[in-house]
């Protein structure tokens, strides 16, 4: 995995206690759907329980990353650093963020689990400074999530769930690819997508875990 520093190196969640942080490590260690990405900062109240491990545990891990997605994006587009064109593709993708985040919170509620809550966020300051910070940004945070995901899906085991979680992840890639395409990177870069293994995600955890 092409390592690309993101947020400045700088964490932007903060977990309230150990316990919290030390079950957002282990959600990594199950999932690692970017766990790059979310990461510590100084406003985030991060209310985190294990709920019997498994599936669970899984989806409620997603849920804070895809909270953390939710929030990038609708900054980004508050601030109005695109327009025509642009505009036109990245408020779908705020969109798509926000409808995951209640998909996800449904399902584990259908299956009797707690969804955390969401977390507060504190993005660096130039995050949204202009446009090709909050592009650059996003495309990093996408190409991540979704490298980080394909390597582990795998360990969902409830099919109906995987099912979801894949198609989910399909529409990231489609989220990467677009933004690619907006920044002049290159939209469909190999024929198959990497993958991160569970060490590599959580090392690159680490310097975003307050």
């Amino acid at each position: 995995m092409e390592n690309k520093e993101l947020f400045e190196g700088k964490p932007v969640l903060e977990f309230d206690n150990d316990y919290a942080r030390r079950n957002f490590i282990k959600w990594a260690g199950i999932i690692g759907v970017g766990s790059t990405l979310a990461a510590a900062g100084a406003t985030n109240r991060f209310s985190a329980s294990a709920q019997g491990g498994g599936d669970l545990d899984i989806l409620n891990y997603a849920l804070t990353l895809e909270y953390l997605e939710a929030e990038f994006y609708k900054q980004g587009v508050a601030a109005g650093l695109v327009s025509g064109r642009e505009e036109e593709l990245i408020i779908p993708i705020e969109a798509h963020e926000a409808a995951h985040v209640a998909a996800i919170t449904a399902t584990i509620e259908d299956l009797g689990g707690q969804p955390v809550a969401a977390p507060g966020v504190k993005f660096p300051g130039p995050t949204f400074k202009s446009r090709d910070a909050f592009l650059e940004t996003a495309s990093v945070f996408e190409e991540l999530g979704v490298t980080a995901y394909h390597g582990q899906v795998t360990l969902i085991e409830n099919v109906d769930i995987l099912a979801a979680a894949a198609s989910i992840a399909g529409v990231e890639s489609r989220h990467a690819a677009v933004i690619a395409s907006l920044i002049g990177g290159n939209p469909f870069p190999a024929p198959v997508e990497d993958t991160a293994t569970m060490a590599q995600v959580l090392k690159a955890a680490q310097p975003f875990i307050k």
